[in-house]
């Protein structure tokens, strides 16, 4: 799995980091930081989530 962001469209509301801690985070700027872009499966459920999480869709997983 990999997770893909439309840097775009995020404007780092945090709802990933909250889905997704060891996914995601916001750094002390707002920022967001994908801490893992190809996560293992163990962290599937959390991804999705944290994609469905996302207020302005900037979030996909691929494969």
């Amino acid at each position: 799995m990999k997770v893909l962001v439309d840097w775009d469209l995020c404007e780092g509301h945090g709802q990933c980091e909250y889905a997704a801690p060891e996914v995601f985070t916001i750094d002390d700027d707002g920022d967001l930081v994908v801490l893992d872009a190809t996560p293992d499966e163990s962290q599937r459920k959390a991804v999705e989530q944290a994609v469905r999480r996302c207020p302005v869709r900037a979030l996909v997983i691929e494969g």
